[in-house]
């Protein structure tokens, strides 16, 4: 059975605070896991990055240092003390060094861990962040693994009994996968799981394995994968097919899709995109009272616009207006470390809640409504993580605001009450406008062309609804526009994919500021 991208696990989430959710919530996640497998408290940390990857330039600014820190302190993303995390790990004695050195890498955005805890054990772990969020630990002590947070795993190292992949899963039948790989003649195990460990299994293991070291991590993505239940669509034409015979729209066909791709029955999904949603909400309201934090070079604004309004500088009553504001509410709460949904990035998360919101205000939606429409973006941000994913380092700013516009349009199509096709055109029509689209943030700083783009994304998203609704030709159907993005990104230079080496990055202006900021952060 394929396997299909979660709404929750890579499209609507994670929940996180920072700028970056390729560098500050994936990378914490990485870090997480490396505790679980250092299994003892932290006395010492060196992570290193390559100087030619794109985290080099810019993976203080960016956030990675925050999240990387945090999960190695074991710090959750709500907690206020991830806003000063160096304070954190200097109050318990523990140092976290960061360097750039020379390695090979096979992704842009790798990343290295080398530990070591208070009872001496040490750890070298290889990880990538691949967008989103998203991220896989590639190599621990030598050994290549495959541990990307969604399996409670067990490993074994340096396995000195002869027993072959097969047999294992005929042993322990509860385990989803068994990989094995090798260094130097020695042997490593690991065994996923859809469940937590029970005491038996792992005695079981443990008696039937003589090996050097075991060790159990747990999942740190919301859903847990090996759950999974075959879908009745595969593709978008067959997503579609489906749509017009059982005449569903694609709200009803995002909740589906996450149902059978969790394992999880509707009102767990339903209560689960609810705290999603509040979230959403609560970071527009943040952001509307007012936010403040040193490190970002643009002020609060997103008040500017009703006071505009009050004082007829603009125009009146308009859509617009609220789309501007609530956008920018929500990316200053990013910008100010508040806690934020990565949506399906942070460098995007003001598209889709913003434009929501403000649409759904307009014309009285429910909040039934509002959470079917985040089902309907869900879906299409998935088929979107099926293609070319949401790394900025990869493809530019396409994958961001391009697939964040796309999302959001097929959800106010769900507002709009109109069919599943409708949406699907939507989607296409919004992301069409904004393939090739770069990522330059001026001063490594997520915040400007970003919230521009952020709120240029949100317009186009409506403008696209409104089309599509009116019986507008999408003209290229929604998959191959997603495959185009990804062939045009291998056109793109890496100067324009979130690396501060091209663009608005590298004016003058720019440049000035961002040695402006090193100095105030110094």
């Amino acid at each position: 059975m394929e396997k299909n991208p979660s709404i929750f696990n890579d499209v609507i989430g994670p929940i996180m605070r920072g700028p970056s959710s390729s560098h500050t919530a994936a990378s914490w996640r990485a870090a997480k896991i490396c505790m679980d497998i250092l299994n003892e408290p932290l006395k010492k940390a060196i992570i290193d990055f390559d100087k030619d990857g794109a985290w080099a330039p810019n993976y203080r600014e960016q956030g990675t240092t925050i999240g990387i820190d945090g999960g190695l302190l074991g710090l959750e993303m709500t907690d206020d003390r991830m806003k000063n995390t160096e304070q954190v790990a200097a109050e318990r004695g523990i140092s976290i060094l960061y360097e750039v050195n020379s390695f090979q890498t096979n992704h842009v955005n790798t990343f290295r861990l080398k530990l070591e805890g208070e009872q001496g054990k040490k750890l070298n772990v290889i990880a990538v962040s691949i967008g989103g969020g998203s991220f896989e630990i590639k190599e621990i002590n030598g050994f290549e693994v495959q541990i990307n947070g969604g399996f409670y795993e067990l490993v074994l190292i340096n396995v000195k009994v002869d027993i072959h992949i097969d047999e294992i899963k005929l042993m322990f039948p509860e385990c989803r996968l068994v990989l094995e790989s090798y260094q130097n003649n020695q042997r490593l195990i690991n065994l996923k799981f859809s469940k937590k460990i029970s005491n038996d299994t792992l005695k079981r293991i443990t008696n039937t394995f003589l090996c050097d070291e075991v060790f159990i991590t747990k999942p740190v993505l919301p859903i847990i994968l090996g759950n999974e239940i075959e879908l009745p669509f595969t593709d978008i034409d067959s997503l579609l097919t489906y749509a017009d015979n059982q005449d569903l729209d694609l709200g009803t066909l995002g909740l589906l899709y996450e149902t059978h791709q969790s394992g999880l029955n509707k009102i767990d999904v339903i209560d689960k995109m609810n705290r999603v949603v509040n979230i959403i909400e609560n970071s527009i309201k943040t952001g509307l009272i007012g936010t403040n934090y040193e490190d970002r070079i643009l002020p609060q604004q997103s008040h500017l616009i009703e006071r505009a309004e009050k004082k007829k500088q603009i125009l009146e009553n308009s859509i617009v207006n609220n789309i501007i504001s609530n956008v920018s509410a929500i990316m200053e709460s990013k910008s100010a470390m508040e806690v934020v949904v990565a949506n399906p990035t942070a460098g995007s998360c003001g598209v889709v809640g913003g434009v929501f919101r403000a649409v759904a205000d307009d014309i009285g939606s429910t909040h039934e409504e509002l959470i079917q429409a985040y089902f309907a973006a869900g879906i299409v941000g998935a088929y979107f993580a099926k293609g070319p994913g949401f790394s900025a380092e990869e493809h530019g700013c396409q994958v961001e605001c391009g697939a964040s516009a796309g999302m959001a349009a097929a959800g106010i199509v769900q507002l709009f009450g109109g069919t599943a096709k409708q949406a699907i055109d939507a989607a296409s029509m919004a992301i069409q406008n904004m393939i090739g689209l770069i990522c330059d943030p001026i001063a490594d700083r997520v915040e400007a062309p970003c919230l521009g783009k952020n709120i240029s994304a949100a317009v186009n998203a409506l403008s696209s609804a409104t089309m599509a609704c009116a019986g507008y030709n999408a003209l290229i159907p929604l998959d191959e526009v997603i495959e185009t993005v990804s062939s045009v990104s291998k056109q793109m230079p890496t100067c324009v994919k979130c690396t501060g080496k091209g663009g608005l990055a590298i004016t003058k202006t720019a440049c000035a500021l961002k040695e402006k900021m090193k100095l105030k952060v110094n």
